[in-house]
């Protein structure tokens, strides 16, 4: 049987922590390599400091060797060193130059017969300042740190002084380093701590604001916004994702305005064949209110009729596959026109057209389904006794379609409604008509199929104009 995998509790996946323990990662990480440069320099440092110090006092005492040899006075020599070494934290080895300790201020190495090592002697005596830890060949137990110079008469060298001292006392300037290092070290890690708590949450809000408007949104309510958070990335996704809320709230309505108009525009005429159908079968009707009853419920299973055909070829409008083909609009609209002329002149309405020759990509039974729909709309808004004229002109991405009309007209304030599935201007008059307000909505659909779009203008009392551009392409 497998163990199971360790993860870290779900608390700590969240963005929050994450980049809360990236920002703490790289700030303990770029401290410790700080630290590291910084104890290695600040050692060096203290470490040429007291070698320069040292080097200092172990001159000043082979000046005084010297001047004292050249007069052979050794044990004034010796009183000399005794008394600069207990002035300082130094002890002092004087030594000839094959390296023999003639004189030393280290009372445990006082009576000793000591040498000090030939490769010692030699970069001492070279001129050249020798700095080390080091035991000297053995005579100290442990290591020290030590710095020697050469003993130079008038004419030549005759020894060195090395100047000798415990290495903790090297340490004492670079301990104050580290502490002050260490003081500071943990205050900038709080405060990067503190910084990065507050920079990761933050950060984190929006997500955390994002995860519950998403959870809203799926539980129906479509009223939750994002706070604004300005400019910048998170601002724009604010923006964008209230920009969202607002289009998913205006489908919702329009989504349920849509049933609801459905289930009225379903309900009237469902009600009036059930109340007509029950009463042919309950009652005893004379032949005319037979025929009377039967004309009324074939009149509304017409209106039915009409009212799903419509809304299959919004639903085809919205998600057949599209697939535009060379095609003259010119001869559709003759077509088309030849067909509805001697309709239209019985009711007393005359069709005029107008249009170019000219290709232009467009699907055929759309664009029929389109110009059918804005003639019946204007039949509609005329009544009787009016003109109709059709225009089609070619433009560099397509064509473009006006269909106007000498009708009632309509007010400005609903133009921008005329497209809503639904909608009707007169709703007592389009139903008489056998209207459902699902024309234009579908033209609005075939126009944006096709890149284009629907515009109206209308005045009361003189009629409308429809111009639909359609912007499929040109062969």
């Amino acid at each position: 049987m497998k163990g199971k995998r360790w993860e870290l509790p779900q608390k700590f996946r969240t963005i929050y922590w994450q980049n809360f323990a990236l920002t703490a990662s790289i700030v303990m990480l770029t401290l410790a390599l700080l630290g590291a440069s910084f104890f290695a320099l600040s050692y060096a440092y203290a470490a040429d400091e007291r070698s320069d110090e040292m080097a200092q006092k172990a001159s000043v005492v082979a000046r005084l060797v010297a001047s004292y040899a050249s007069s052979g006075d050794v044990r004034d020599m010796r009183e000399m060193a005794g008394v600069a070494a207990s002035m300082t934290d130094v002890d002092f080895l004087v030594c000839s130059t094959e390296g023999s300790v003639l004189l030393t201020t280290d009372e445990n190495l006082v009576d000793h017969v000591l040498t000090v090592p030939s490769d010692v002697m030699e970069t001492a005596l070279s001129g050249e300042r020798y700095s080390a830890r080091t035991t000297l060949g053995g005579i100290y137990e442990s290591k020290r740190f030590v710095v020697g110079v050469p003993i130079e008469s008038d004419i030549w060298t005759v020894g060195a002084v090395f100047a000798v001292t415990e290495t903790g006392r090297l340490t004492t300037m670079w301990r104050a380093f580290f502490a002050m290092f260490l003081m500071t070290s943990v205050i900038v890690l709080l405060l990067s701590f503190v910084a990065s708590a507050w920079v990761s949450m933050r950060q984190s809000r929006p997500i955390r604001e994002m995860a519950a408007a998403t959870r809203a949104f799926a539980e129906g309510n479509f009223d939750t916004r994002m706070h604004d958070y300005g400019a910048g990335e998170i601002g724009e996704l604010a923006s964008a994702f209230n920009a969202m809320a607002d289009s998913l709230q205006e489908t919702e309505r329009q989504r349920r305005e849509f049933i609801a108009n459905i289930s009225h525009e379903l309900k009237t005429p469902m009600t009036s064949i059930i109340g007509y159908a029950d009463l042919l079968r309950s009652q005893v009707l004379t032949p005319d209110e037979q025929m009377d009853a039967a004309n009324y419920i074939f009149s509304e299973g017409k209106r039915l009729e009409r009212l799903s055909l419509k809304l299959l070829e919004l639903y085809l409008a919205e998600h057949q596959a599209l697939s535009l083909v060379p095609v003259a609009p010119a001869d559709l609209l003759q077509d088309l026109t030849a067909h509805l002329s001697p309709g239209l002149a019985r009711q007393g309405i005359v069709l005029t057209t107008q249009w170019e020759p000219g290709l232009c990509l467009l699907e055929p039974d759309l664009f029929r389904s389109l110009v059918l729909n804005l003639i019946d709309n204007s039949r509609k808004a005329i009544g009787a006794q009016g003109t109709i004229s059709i225009s089609c002109q070619m433009t560099e991405r397509g064509c473009r379609l006006t269909v106007q009309d000498t009708g009632r007209g309509m007010p400005p304030e609903v133009l921008s409604h005329l497209t809503e599935a639904f909608y009707r201007v007169d709703k007592s008059r389009a139903r008489a008509q056998g209207g459902a307000g699902l024309g234009l909505a579908l033209c609005e659909k075939i126009a944006v199929l096709h890149q284009g779009r629907i515009t109206f203008e209308s005045t009361l009392g003189q009629g409308t104009t429809v111009t639909v551009s359609l912007e499929g392409g040109r062969p």
